[in-house]
């Protein structure tokens, strides 16, 4: 059976490769502006490739994974912030989540993948609940796999 494979967008400490190397999942990529945070990942798995800066990321050029996983940045979203919204200046940075995930999946289907085989096919975006209010206009409640904490 083929292992399923992930990268990790605004990594942070690598959170979400911890859980999917628990989970049977190979992390091949992460994407970490912070120094900090990227030394304790490349301490934690020496084999996970560091991307840099997701505005800077071409996702075509970006190893193919069958997950991307990411949490952008909540301040403009939070209850404790501007609330700004979704295109607040840290927050719309999830825009470039979803830039990454269309330019894989376009680069695959040039390389003459279809329908299930088309990479990523999943996307996981952790954020505060109230993001959820102003994310409509760029996916439907069908496309939201929401779990409640």
């Amino acid at each position: 059976m083929k292992m399923l494979t992930m990268g990790s967008l605004f990594d942070g400490i690598g959170g979400f490769p911890l859980a999917a190397v628990h989970n049977g999942i190979v992390p091949v990529w992460a994407s970490e502006i912070e120094t900090f945070p990227i030394e304790v990942t490349r301490l934690r798995f020496p084999d996970m490739i560091h991307v840099g800066d997701i505005t800077k990321l071409d996702g075509a050029k970006l190893p193919p994974v069958d997950i991307i996983c990411g949490g952008s940045p909540c301040q403009d979203l939070s209850v404790a912030g501007a609330r700004a919204g979704i295109f607040g200046e840290r927050s719309g940075l999830f825009m470039e989540q979803v830039r990454i995930v269309k330019e894989m999946r376009d680069a695959d289907r040039q390389r003459g993948r279809a329908a299930l085989d088309i990479r990523p096919r999943f996307m996981v975006w952790e954020n505060v609940t109230y993001a959820l209010q102003h994310i409509r206009h760029v996916m439907s409640r069908k496309q939201l796999c929401v779990v409640p904490l």
